[in-house]
């Protein structure tokens, strides 16, 4: 699986996000919004992103950080402790 996520700095939930990534060991490209890409070309690519962060799996994009947990749980990435 591949998982791409978009992040912004100073953000909370991207924050959060990695440290998720981190303690499931599992690999994400981080690509910074305003960094890496501009905000107006990640929009014109996908224009129901609504926030941040915003996380792709192979391409498909899942949502934030909450969907990117539960994402985890049901692919029996992680486990409930």
């Amino acid at each position: 699986m591949e998982f791409k996520a978009y992040t912004t700095e100073g953000c909370f939930y991207c924050t959060q996000l990695k440290k998720l990534f981190e303690r499931a060991n599992i690999q994400c490209e981080f690509i910074q919004v305003g960094v890496d890409i501009e905000k107006e070309l990640l929009l014109k690519e996908y224009p129901d992103q609504k926030g941040y962060p915003f996380v792709l799996v192979n391409g498909i994009p899942i949502g934030g950080l909450t969907e990117t947990a539960k994402y985890f749980l049901d692919n029996n990435l992680v486990s409930k402790k």
